[in-house]
């Protein structure tokens, strides 16, 4: 079995425990269901330059712990701090070490969009996230039916959610439809082996419209990488590892904006 396998059996076994004792119902109780989010979209659309999301991970199936030192408060500040365009936060537990607290805490002090990202399988999991404090969540097409990113996208748009919809290969595209969809996400790390290689966005970014705005994740860390992307026309970067494994949160991210806005 290999890794999204894993992954997606684990979450199928979340869901279920989840469910015990949550409902969609209950979720419309909690502090930030009936909150006004803050729109990513909006950004990109009065953003010249290259957007910066930048992640907040502890661990990943494949490095295993990214970052000891591990505050996810004190890194969120910084990024606010620093002018991150939007923020990633990893929700799930038993592959990343993340936690959806995380994402509760975080949304008391938001200064930018946040992004809850996990592996959505179940439409209760987008009540989840808006309750949470989220103002935009991830669908990962390689996981999804094309009728379940179809109504998880109503859904979550309907209860106020934006979404950006992840790809890894040609192949998916036939499952998004581009009137409904407006911010594709090209991982550029291929998700049954780990492996990660740019031109995936390159290649990607050829057969999405142009009006579509793209985000290209992960492998991104040195300014050649940021220039590669800018050239294709990508209009936002999600960058994670290369900031959580860094000594100086605060000066990386401060060299990756510089770098962004150079190439915008």
């Amino acid at each position: 079995m290999n890794i999204l396998d894993q992954i997606i059996e684990s979450k199928r076994e979340e869901v279920k425990d989840l469910k015990k004792t949550f409902s969609n119902d209950s979720y419309q109780s909690m502090e930030f269901y009936e909150s006004e989010i803050m729109s990513f979209i909006y950004k990109l659309n009065s953003n010249n330059k290259i957007s910066l999301i930048c992640e907040i991970k502890k661990a990943s199936p494949s490095k295993g712990i990214i970052r000891n030192s591990f505050d996810p408060i004190e890194i969120a500040e910084i990024y606010f701090d620093n002018d991150a365009d939007a923020v990633s936060i990893l929700t799930d537990k038993n592959f990343f070490n993340g936690n959806m607290l995380y994402l509760r805490q975080i949304a008391k002090i938001k200064q930018a969009p946040l992004l809850r990202k996990d592996f959505i399988i179940d439409e209760i999991q987008i009540y989840e996230s808006k309750a949470n404090g989220a103002d935009l969540i991830l669908l990962i097409s390689e996981i999804l039916s094309k009728t379940q990113i179809a109504d998880f996208t109503s859904m979550a748009n309907e209860i106020g959610l934006e979404v950006l919809i992840e790809i890894h290969s040609a192949v998916q595209l036939d499952k998004i439809d581009f009137e409904k969809h407006k911010m594709i996400g090209i991982n550029n790390r291929n998700l049954y082996d780990f492996s990660v290689s740019l031109n995936t966005t390159a290649e990607l970014k050829k057969l999405i419209p142009e009006n579509i705005f793209v985000v290209s994740e992960s492998g991104i860390s040195k300014k050649e990488d940021i220039k590669f992307l800018g050239n294709l026309g990508v209009n936002a970067l999600l960058v994670g590892e290369s900031i959580m494994a860094n000594d100086n949160i605060e000066a990386r991210v401060k060299e990756l904006k510089k770098w962004c806005d150079n190439e915008g």
